[in-house]
């Protein structure tokens, strides 16, 4: 009895011991609590009873080592001050100053990642680290607005003492548990809220026309935590991006951040993410797929139209069933295999591809199988997604290019025209954003927001085109053909008169914008070189 009272007592002493010291060791190591689970769930120690004690210092590790994670991580999150001079959508040439806080973090390279929307066109940007007092200017060396990221660098040697890149990680799994670092607006200290992952699948961005793989969470995520990381395991899982369209908390997964990396190292720019450029539909109906000669096996979608500037065009086909997009069988349901059980939409393929590149895609048409090889383009919309400061003034019409943010602030024009495709290049819908009144807008107040058709018979282009159109003028008479078979007729030598008038009037400085300025130039350089030679 006294002998199995010492040995108990010994084993006791030795297992404090030792739970001393791997608790010691989980706060000052860099391993990870998994390792030392595996090491206190081994089968010798479960078989010697220790299996309570066991999980005990596991769950302690686990803990600490999870605070060790995210206090290397908040090391690294930077908060970011912006301002800028933002256009008004409807008259361009007055702008509004704009201050922004939002956040950031530091990645390899002696980089700043953060969102487009963040930092992309702000001409003066500061940042700030973590527990200090100093602001550092940045420069904004690139900037993606489909993918919502952008680079920042900092020419301060002290900025970078003793700040240490986050590495860039895999997806999360769905219930995975992730931490969002950040600067929430309404305080200025550092936050950290916990969370798992509750969806991975496609979503349009805020800044972006087509449908990105996201990572949705159930993080606590507010205004300022934008372009913050979201950690897991001490690597980023993604950034916090803005969701315009949603109250739910999104995440840019790496993939998509890898891509604008990858691009940018290796161009120096960022074009946009990929698009096949096509529409299609489903193919769940039993019938319809008889009817397209689709055996019992086969599944697919089925294409609608194909847009005039695909590169697909020529070579697919209306009623063409896409079957399978680089030997990834696509489902009836225009979802592929993700990861377990998981699918999201086939175009993701696409999306991670850099520009140039080719899909292989297996096509159904008219009961046979082919395969082709397209060539993926990055997308170009026909509605922009950002604003753009252009304008054109005529007396007291006022035209611009229709952009979304335009869209968000009309009551009459539909939302969805956004999705409308263009069918040239350099494309663009040129509506009237204002009627200024004097005599000669009398009677076409109700004609803001529809867009021009044609001058005088020709075909609008974009907003360029018609402002030469009309500066070109030698009519006495000048037409101008709106949607819904609306016209506006003018005497043209009336109405340039009227736009010196509303130009002083209104204070505006010019009747062209800036970018129309400089290209007018260069039209009429090219043209004087033509004529001497």
């Amino acid at each position: 009895m006294i002998y199995l009272c010492i040995v108990n007592t010994s084993k006791n002493i030795l297992l404090n011991m030792l739970f001393r010291s791997v608790h010691i060791v989980a706060r000052f190591s860099n391993s990870t609590s998994t390792s030392v689970a595996r090491f206190f769930y081994s089968p010798s120690l479960l078989r010697r009873g220790w299996s309570f004690r066991a999980s005990f210092i596991s769950r302690c590790c686990s803990s600490v080592c999870v605070r060790s994670d995210i206090d290397v991580a908040r090391d690294s999150v930077v908060k970011i001050f912006s301002f800028s001079r933002e256009p008004n959508v409807v008259q361009p040439w007055q702008t509004t100053e704009k201050e922004y806080s939002s956040s950031g973090f530091v990645i390899s390279g002696r980089r700043i990642l953060t969102n487009s929307h963040v930092a992309g066109d702000h001409p003066y940007v500061q940042v700030r680290k973590h527990g200090s007092s100093t602001k550092y200017k940045a420069e904004v060396k690139a900037h993606g607005y489909g993918c919502d990221l952008a680079i920042l660098s900092i020419n301060s040697e002290e900025f970078w003492e003793d700040m240490n890149p986050l590495e860039l990680g895999d997806i999360p799994f769905i219930g995975e548990t992730v931490y969002a670092l950040g600067y929430p607006r309404g305080g200025d200290s550092i936050s950290v809220t916990k969370g798992i992952v509750t969806r991975v699948e496609p979503q349009t961005y805020s800044h972006s026309s087509i449908g990105i793989l996201t990572i949705q969470t159930d993080a606590a995520i507010n205004d300022g935590n934008n372009g913050g990381p979201v950690v897991m395991d001490n690597k980023v899982a993604g950034v916090v991006y803005e969701n315009r369209s949603s109250c739910d908390d999104y995440i840019i997964p790496t993939p998509i951040i890898k891509h604008f990396l990858t691009a940018v190292e290796e161009t120096g720019q960022y074009i946009g993410l990929c698009s096949l450029d096509i529409s299609y539909q489903s193919m769940e109906n039993d019938y319809i797929r008889k009817h397209f000669k689709m055996s019992t096996e086969m599944t697919g979608v089925l294409i609608n139209e194909i847009n005039l500037l695909s590169s697909a065009q020529g070579i697919l086909k209306k009623d063409d069933v896409i079957l399978a997009i680089d030997g990834v069988p696509i489902g009836n349901d225009e979802t592929i295999p993700f990861r377990k059980k998981e699918r999201i939409n086939f175009e993701h393929l696409v999306t991670i591809k850099k520009s140039g590149e080719t899909v292989l895609l297996k096509v159904l048409r008219k009961g046979k199988e082919h395969e082709f090889n397209i060539i993926v383009r990055h997308d170009q919309p026909l509605v922009p997604d950002r604003h753009l400061p252009s304008y054109y003034i005529l007396a007291g019409f006022v035209f611009v290019p229709l952009t979304k943010p335009y869209i968000s602030k009309s009551c009459k024009i539909c939302e969805c025209s956004s999705n409308r495709k263009a069918k040239k290049a350099g494309e663009q819908i040129v509506i009237i954003s204002q009627v200024l009144l004097n005599d000669i807008t009398t009677g076409y107040r109700d004609f803001k927001d529809l867009q021009v058709k044609n001058v005088n018979g020709v075909e609008v282009l974009n907003l360029r085109h018609l402002s030469e159109l009309i500066e070109k003028c030698c009519e006495e008479d000048l037409r101008l053909d709106l949607e819904n078979g609306r016209v506006i007729s003018l005497n043209y030598t009336s109405a340039k008169e009227a736009t010196s008038w509303i130009l002083e009037h209104h204070g505006i400085p010019s009747a062209m914008s800036k970018d129309l300025k400089i290209e007018s130039s260069q039209l009429g350089s090219s043209e004087a070189a033509l004529t001497t030679q």
